[in-house]
């Protein structure tokens, strides 16, 4: 059996709440916030302008005026705000 080298209450006894430095894990999660809203929109659109262009009667340019119009919303609606002055 493995010998641990030091029991797990010491790790536990080390920890101070708060200490810890959490700014990359601040920035990977505005990263992932980031990726996630923007992927979100692009396979939406896709999506969109696939389904309209197979769609039985549907056609390419309704595909891409729907397909554009759906980006433009999406871009505005998650642009980044700017910050509130306080």
């Amino acid at each position: 059996m493995a010998d641990p080298h030091h029991p797990a209450s010491t790790d536990a006894d080390a920890y101070v709440h708060g200490s810890m430095e959490i700014a990359e894990q601040v920035e990977t999660f505005h990263l992932f916030v980031l990726l996630a809203k923007w992927g979100s929109l692009a396979t939406a659109v896709v999506l969109l302008f696939l389904t309209v262009w197979f769609f039985p009667g549907g056609s390419f340019m309704a595909a891409l005026i729907a397909s554009v119009v759906v980006s433009v919303v999406g871009w505005f609606a998650l642009k980044s705000k700017p910050a509130a002055a306080h």
